[in-house]
């Protein structure tokens, strides 16, 4: 009898973020510990854990601000300190306690401003 495949049905297929420096913002999201996948002159797609894939797409002009997602990682406090020694100058941990997570923030070179939760998934497959 096959293993029962435990893991949750669904996930995010794609995130998007737009960037008027395509290639920073690429070698930004390689150097962090994304999986580069396509690198074009329009688009640059990099993949996440559970086959999640963020695109980043060239725009001549955005405005920007806070990503319009957050990532999550295992270990908080060892990715805060890699990420001061890359000069990436991520800010304080903080604690959300409503949600039970320590958070930071660093801003991409496009300006967008991106959140690392702690990692408290449930134990189970994902």
């Amino acid at each position: 009898m096959p293993d029962q495949d435990l893991r949750p049905p669904l996930w995010i297929g794609h995130v998007v973020l737009e960037t008027h420096r395509l290639e920073e913002s690429a070698r930004f999201m390689h150097t962090i510990g994304m999986r580069a996948v396509h690198q074009g002159s329009e688009a640059a797609i990099f993949e996440l854990r559970g086959g999640t894939h963020l695109i980043l797409i060239a725009k001549s002009e955005i405005v920007p601000g806070d990503a319009p997602f957050d990532l999550m990682v295992d270990d908080l406090r060892a990715t805060h300190q890699r990420f001061t020694s890359l000069g990436l100058a991520p800010s304080p941990i903080e604690a959300m306690p409503s949600i039970d997570h320590e958070f930071f923030r660093v801003r991409e070179p496009a300006g967008h401003l991106i959140t690392f939760y702690s990692n408290h998934s449930s134990g189970n497959p994902v």
